[in-house]
Order: C-alpha cells, then sequence, then structure tokens
C-alpha cells in the first residue's frame, strides 16, 4: 500500500468514525435529564419511546458489527424466524421492567467502543460478506465491512431523528432548534 492510498484509507475511516459519533450523540442527547420513566414512556401513536430506540440502535450496531467480524454466521436467518421470534425483537424498542436508561446508554457506550476499535482494526473495508437470508434482502447480495458501516450510520441518524420526535412529544425539548 502506498503512502497516499494508506493515508485516504486512514481519512475516510475517520471520516466514517466521526460521522457515527455525531450521530451516535444525537440519539444520546435526546436522552438528557430523562428519569427511566420517561425513558420508556410512549409519546406518539408509535409503540417507539427514546430508551427503547436506543436499546435498538445498540442490537443493531452489535449485529452489523459482529456481521463485519464473522460474516452471515452472525446474524439470525430472518427468513426462518417465527412471529414468536420477531415479538421477541421487538423487545428491543422497549424499555422493559428491571431496566434503567443509565444501563442502556453504558451498553450503547460498550457497542459502540467495540465497533469504532473493529474499524480501526479492520485491514480492509472492502472485505464483504453475503448477507443473511432475509426477505428485504437480494439472495445474492454482499456488503462490504464499508456498505455496513454505512449502514449503522443510516441506522443511528434515522433513529437520532425518530427520538428527537418522541422526545419533543414528551416535554417540549429538542435535539436541534
Amino acid at each position: 500500500m502506498t503512502e497516499t492510498t494508506h493515508n485516504t484509507a486512514t481519512a475516510e475511516r475517520s471520516d466514517l468514525l466521526e460521522t457515527l459519533a455525531k450521530h451516535r450523540q444525537f440519539l444520546r442527547f435526546t436522552a438528557r435529564d430523562l428519569s427511566d420513566e420517561q425513558a420508556g414512556q410512549r409519546t406518539t401513536a408509535s409503540e417507539l419511546c427514546v430508551g427503547g430506540l436506543i436499546k435498538h440502535v445498540t442490537s443493531v450496531e452489535r449485529s452489523w458489527a459482529n456481521f463485519i467480524e464473522h460474516g452471515t454466521s452472525a446474524m439470525p436467518d430472518f427468513s426462518a424466524m417465527t412471529e414468536a421470534d420477531f415479538a421477541k425483537r421487538a423487545d428491543d424498542f422497549r424499555m422493559l421492567p428491571g431496566e434503567t436508561l443509565a444501563g442502556v446508554l453504558a451498553e450503547y457506550e460498550k457497542v459502540a467502543q467495540r465497533t469504532d476499535d473493529l474499524v480501526a482494526a479492520l485491514p480492509d473495508l472492502n472485505v464483504s460478506h453475503p448477507l443473511p437470508k432475509a426477505p428485504w434482502f437480494e439472495s445474492s447480495a454482499r456488503w462490504s465491512a464499508r456498505r455496513t458501516l454505512l449502514h449503522i450510520i443510516a441506522e443511528t441518524a434515522q433513529h437520532a431523528g425518530h427520538a428527537d420526535i418522541l422526545r419533543e412529544s414528551l416535554d417540549g425539548a429538542k435535539s436541534m432548534g
């Protein structure tokens, strides 16, 4: 690898991780000063709550980081999941009895650090794996580590926006504006 290629790769990783960090911060910021009860409160017609969204983003990031590292074997076969399996996955979107916002945020921080360390250590962002079986993926599709990281960034940004709406509905607080 030439020095120019190495510097470009390093800059790309830096840009990707910086973008992810920014959207993680927006998501965490929506939870500022909330009690555990408020973090679990539904504030719209949706089943979503701020704490549940943070749990979901944590779960998604953990799963896709595992995919980057271990490939398809790290993911479930979504096409074989039952309604009961999907119902259990819905718990990722709720604060369950005994869960605290501090605990949810601590787990998110742990997963985020692992992802950052993984991306920094990857020898090549072009390494790719076939996607897991799922009705929403093409059967022959593959994602590179880069594409998977972009997906994590998109999920985080999308759900930070959802959390902002939920928070504003809860007590009028906004992340921006």
